[in-house]
């Protein structure tokens, strides 16, 4: 367990252990509600992550506490051996993946967390390079980013993506009187073609005795269109099917999911995995009956869902994930995010950096004018 001695002076603590780790849960959702209060840092979140996809890792995750005890920042990593372009590399990386979303450092002073982070992570030694993925822009990671750079430190970032989300106004109709006219007669053209194959229904599951089976159909409907045929539906994979039910078990007895279904004669034929949170709603994982495509009944149920979150006041509709058309159609707004990257300040580390910042571009800029 963690050892909690009263200094005169913020020190880290390194957390290396699940038992010690889940010691945490209330004193980290403070942390994480005091300052960015983002749904996927909190502790259950990561707690449920680090059980499905980094069981077998080590993971190593910095504490800093004040002078009396109190936790100020935190940065949730894991050990990692990987390579770069063929060579071995000792990682240390963010406890996330792409289903994360978004990840960051959490401190109540972020030069002050980021300062003795770095000391510590120099004095321990045992890794190579620290990758931060999907940090969002303004998030606290950018500031020990800098400090790094400060330092003399190797450093790099990677645009990594730009997530659609729509700051929702006061009102239900304000919001769709925004919206283009020929996309909203496109949906009413649409709507009135899927009404015409039988009973358009609209359904939010919230928990229940039909949690289960609803959280089954909605995977299988996702399975069952390109998702399927990639290999990366949810329900494909063991580690990815057991996280995201164990996150709707976990988001249901917290009152936070809100799984939602279009149905058609009863028969699902759009769904999403969402989760509400701080008046904002998340949208995890969608998928349809795409041999319904010229219906378009993922975007009438992403008009459904947005109708929804308008009645209940929400704030914002976060679609998450990559830039896609189907999601700009309902917003013109992008949060981007940036993998971070510090290198050791070793050889070794400078000329890692050096290859993947400096060297690779250029090889790839230089073939690129070639084939010009």
């Amino acid at each position: 367990m963690e050892a909690r001695n009263l200094r005169a002076d913020p020190h880290v603590v390194e957390v290396n252990d699940r038992a010690a780790f889940m010691s945490l849960d209330a004193e980290w959702n403070q942390l994480v509600e005091s300052t960015s209060n983002e749904l996927f840092y909190r502790h259950e979140f990561l707690r449920l992550w680090l059980d499905n996809f980094a069981a077998g890792g080590r993971m190593r995750v910095l504490l800093l506490r004040g002078p009396d005890g109190e936790l100020t920042a935190a940065l949730p990593l894991v050990e990692e051996r990987t390579s770069m372009y063929g060579v071995p590399v000792r990682q240390l990386t963010s406890a996330a993946n792409a289903h994360s979303c978004r990840f960051d450092l959490l401190a109540r002073d972020a030069e002050v967390a980021a300062d003795a982070f770095l000391t510590h992570l120099k004095q321990t030694g045992g890794w190579d390079v620290l990758r931060l993925t999907d940090v969002p822009d303004g998030g606290v990671g950018f500031r020990l980013l800098a400090e790094a750079k400060r330092r003399g430190m190797p450093v790099g970032e990677w645009e990594s993506l730009q997530s659609p989300y729509v700051p929702l106004p006061a009102t239900k109709d304000a919001y769709f009187a925004s919206l283009p006219s020929k996309f909203k007669a496109n949906c009413r053209r649409r709507r009135r073609k899927l009404e015409e194959k039988g009973k358009v229904t609209f359904e939010c599951v919230s928990g229940g005795l039909d949690l289960e089976g609803s959280l089954e159909e909605g995977l299988l409907l996702e399975q069952s269109g390109w998702k399927g045929q990639n290999g990366t539906a949810m329900a494909q994979d063991g580690k990815t099917r057991g996280f995201y039910t164990e996150l709707a078990r976990d988001s249901a007895y917290r009152g936070r999911l809100a799984l939602y279904f279009l149905r058609l004669d009863g028969r699902a034929v759009a769904f999403q995995y969402g989760l509400e949170y701080g008046k904002r709603y998340f949208l995890l994982k969608p998928g349809y009956d795409e041999s319904l495509k010229e219906c378009s009944p993922g975007q009438l149920l992403t008009e459904e869902v947005l109708g929804a979150c308008l009645d209940r006041g929400l704030t914002e509709f976060d679609f998450l994930g990559p830039d896609m058309v189907w999601k700009r159609d309902w917003t013109n707004q992008v949060r981007k995010h940036t993998w971070l990257y510090v290198f050791n300040d070793t050889t070794f580390g400078r000329a890692l950096c050096a290859t993947k910042f400096r060297w690779v571009p250029a090889a790839k800029e230089a073939v690129a004018r070639w084939k010009r």
